[in-house]
């Protein structure tokens, strides 16, 4: 073979693995978590979108995202923080939590990236509109089959009021879930004296960002926690409390420098008692 022969096959393999590493980070999978209470008897199923960064999926209408939400057949849908990007729209963040508010009981946390905007307010009061419950600095209540379950919200530690007053209201007698964005402050979130929650959502670390199944199972890099992170993915044991960290649906096209790889969008599927 000559040597143009051989360019052409090294260049072709070359295109052929970073097809692949491409794929391999940008394909949406349904991530299941089970958690066990004693708090009732039943399955609750609660869908978790995080870090969506106003993505989408199978179209800009969502039709993806809204068939694998809809596939979950969960009693509820969680959004986390970051459902939007620090910049850019928001229209395809609204679009889903539009078409999930139609059918499922909705609530959402805002996290850094909505602070970092300037129509953070505006934006909540769009979501607000379509029925989706905000729980900042407390909790709004959510009964399924009699289950009796309470859902809490703070953005994070800096927000310290936020987090007092859900500490403040803080009721053994029912399922207390916390939506709590970014994972490495977990430490301030169990800091709730004798009664704690029973479930805490996060996001945030987007997995890692890069990772090597075996190797870097926690990524490469994630905010806050720099490189070699310790916590970007899956579920975790603190005493009486879990903690779900999610890698998140974020592949906006700036990331594209920053691609995942090996770690694909993440949409979570969290059967307590399942």
């Amino acid at each position: 073979m000559n040597k143009q022969g051989k360019k052409l096959i090294a260049l072709a393999s070359a295109m052929l693995i970073t097809t692949v590493l491409f794929l391999a980070g940008y394909e949406m999978e349904n991530v299941y978590y089970c958690v066990k209470t004693d708090k009732f008897s039943t399955r609750l199923r609660i869908v978790f979108v995080s870090d969506l960064h106003n993505c989408f999926f199978g179209g800009t209408d969502q039709t993806k995202l809204m068939y694998e939400i809809d596939k979950a057949q969960p009693d509820a849908v969680i959004f986390g923080g970051d459902v939007l990007d620090a910049w850019g729209g928001t229209s395809f963040a609204l679009k889903i939590m539009e078409m999930t508010s139609e059918k499922y009981p909705c609530f959402y946390t805002p996290g850094n990236h909505e602070l970092m905007r300037d129509d953070m307010d505006e934006f909540c009061d769009e979501v607000s509109a379509l029925g989706i419950k905000i729980p900042l600095g407390g909790y709004y209540p959510l009964e399924i089959d009699g289950n009796e379950i309470r859902i809490y919200g703070a953005i994070d530690k800096m927000h310290k009021n936020e987090l007092e007053k859900c500490f403040d209201s803080l009721d053994d007698r029912y399922y207390n879930i916390l939506l709590a964005h970014q994972p490495e402050q977990i430490d301030a979130y169990l800091d709730s004296g004798d009664v704690k929650f029973d479930l805490i959502l996060s996001g945030h670390a987007h997995g890692g960002q890069w990772r090597l199944p075996g190797i870097l199972e926690q990524g490469l890099y994630a905010p806050d926690q720099g490189v070699f992170p310790d916590i970007t993915t899956g579920m975790y044991e603190h005493g009486d409390s879990v903690h779900i960290i999610s890698r998140g649906l974020a592949k906006p096209a700036r990331m594209i420098f920053i691609p995942r790889i090996f770690n694909r969008p993440e949409l979570s599927v969290i059967d307590i008692n399942g």
